[in-house]
């Protein structure tokens, strides 16, 4: 009897519970009593009920290894004239590969010496031995590593985009070993997400070039260590677009990574603007830049195009820049989000795009909830016109074990999809099937000649072991389907999963404890079955 008590107790706890995590589900405005302490959160919603944009993104990987190995071969420039090692000819080949001819022999076991701080590098000498070229590459585990830094960087990056653009419940994830599932529930702007989400936001300052002609460098005759960009601005007249040609030395002297803050801003004309503040090697670089180069154009180059390229007047010690370019303010907020973010080590491509319209959820939703109305109903309906009075009982187990299933979609906020209402489907049906074997043990006792106690005891003892094992091999195959399944197969499996988990608590235990309190001590001689 004691344990009958405290099975009776537990059962109405988490009857209890799973009410307290329903209620925001089920209501629309909690109460004012509500304490904090209280569930808040209701049943999330995945992209194809409540609307959204799916995207996978092809992370270019190989752009990355590009820009590593070119990295490098500046680096090399520096540290040969540093350590007096003259060379001819230093050049990065289309297949990655820096050419370095020394000027002649003697100077190759300095260069060793050198190459010992890049370990990331395997030489090869060529060439005569009295001017040995030597081609240098990366090891392929070098490759690999900057590979997977492109992607597992790049994942957290556009997190941290998503998250200050104010999506809630994003489903950012790896898929394989260059892609990236981005998807974004209730998100309406899509166009705006896009370009936030695969804007590289590679930020660099440069120098204006100065020194040689522009309308030359337009004719082709662009000098060695320049290149031409271009500063885009759209005309308020006509709206067409306006290209802005500079000659821009290609040295980089400052790179986006040494941003700490950057916040949109309005000039004294009412202009949207960005202000970006640095850590203290950022404003220590700025300073120096700023100092050495005075009454020089600094470029504020953004994933390849000029932003603005101001004189420098005065040396800049306060660790700020500011970027102006006829920003609309979304813009200009947009930018700053990526800048706080960080850039992307490589670029990024949409290889998927799909919108789901908030519409279609609902309807989903509708249909779904109706589905499971209609299929609840029948098999209550069935239920209790095949096994009577203990049918009702198990029909309480049925619409208890859709509470508690819902309840924990809820406590553990898992998302609700679609495949996941057909998992539900699914569970109404299954959560009777234990019952269903159950009450024909316990038909096959009475027709024995066994008193209602114990065929009721011979009926759940019997049937026991069946259930466990229909129930494990189909729970496997749920868990199965979560390891290796994508977002919609993930779905049918958890709610699948947790239906399983929640019928057997229902068919066994509740119903049994249901049989007990209906026959306490009294001596029943006939069961309604």
């Amino acid at each position: 009897m004691k344990q009958a008590t405290w099975k009776k107790w537990f059962i109405l706890f988490l009857f209890v519970m799973a009410v307290l995590y329903l209620a925001p589900t089920v209501s629309k405005t909690l109460p004012g009593w509500w304490p904090d302490f209280f569930p808040q959160d209701k049943i999330h919603l995945g992209l194809d009920l409540q609307g959204g944009m799916h995207l996978i993104l092809g992370v270019q990987t190989q752009q990355a290894v590009n820009s590593a190995i070119q990295q490098i071969s500046e680096d090399l420039k520096e540290e040969l004239l540093k350590n007096h090692i003259p060379y001819n000819s230093l050049v990065l080949t289309n297949a990655n590969i820096i050419e370095l001819k020394l000027v002649n022999n003697k100077f190759k076991d300095k260069l060793n010496e050198l190459l010992e701080d890049y370990p990331q590098l395997e030489s090869q000498v060529m060439g005569s031995a009295e001017q040995p070229l030597v081609r240098l590459t990366f090891t392929e585990a070098e490759t690999k590593r900057i590979q997977e830094y492109a992607v597992s960087q790049g994942l957290e990056i556009i997190r941290n985009r998503v998250d200050e653009f104010g999506v809630s419940e994003p489903t950012i994830q790896r898929q394989g070993d260059d892609r990236i599932l981005v998807q974004l529930p209730g998100i309406k702007d899509t166009k705006r997400a896009i370009k936030l989400i695969g804007k590289t936001a590679m930020l660099e300052f440069k120098l204006v070039d100065d020194e040689h002609s522009l309308d030359d460098a337009l004719k082709g005759k662009v000098p060695a260590g320049s290149e031409i960009l271009y500063e885009k601005s759209i005309d308020p007249a006509t709206g067409r677009v306006i290209k802005t040609p500079y000659l821009i030395k290609k040295k980089l002297l400052m790179s986006g990574e040494v941003i700490t803050e950057a916040r949109m801003g309005f000039d004294q004309m009412n202009q949207a603007l960005v202000t970006m503040d640095f850590d203290k090697r950022g404003t220590k670089m700025f300073a120096r830049i700023t100092e050495a180069n005075v009454k020089r154009r600094l470029a504020i180059v953004l994933d390849g195009s000029v932003y603005s390229a101001p004189v420098i007047q005065e040396k800049i010690p306060g660790g700020q820049a500011r970027i102006t370019g006829r920003f609309t303010e979304d813009e200009a907020r947009d930018l700053a989000v990526v800048l706080r973010a960080g850039s992307l080590p490589a670029p990024v491509e949409i290889l998927e795009e799909r919108t789901v319209g908030p519409s279609l959820g609902h309807d989903s939703i509708r249909q779904g909830l109706r589905s499971i109305l209609i299929g609840g109903i029948v098999v209550i309906i069935f239920m209790v016109l095949y096994y009577r009075l203990c049918g009702i009982v198990a029909d309480i187990a049925l619409i208890l074990n859709l509470i508690f299933l819902l309840a924990i979609l809820a406590a553990f906020k898992a998302t609700l999809t679609l495949p996941g209402i057909a998992g539900i489907v699914l569970t109404v049906g299954m959560a009777v099937d234990a019952n269903v074997l159950i009450f024909e043990r316990i038909r096959g006792e009475l027709a024995l000649g066994k008193t209602v106690r114990a065929a009721i005891d011979g009926g759940y003892s019997k049937a026991f072991l069946t259930i466990l094992d229909a129930n494990i091999t189909t729970l496997i195959a749920a868990l199965v389907l979560f390891q290796y399944g994508t977002g919609p197969i993930k779905g049918f499996a958890v709610t699948l999963s947790l239906g399983i988990l929640a019928s057997m608590f229902t068919a066994i235990v509740v119903t049994r404890m249901i049989f007990n309190l209906a026959l306490g001590n009294r001596r029943i001689t006939k069961l309604s079955i």
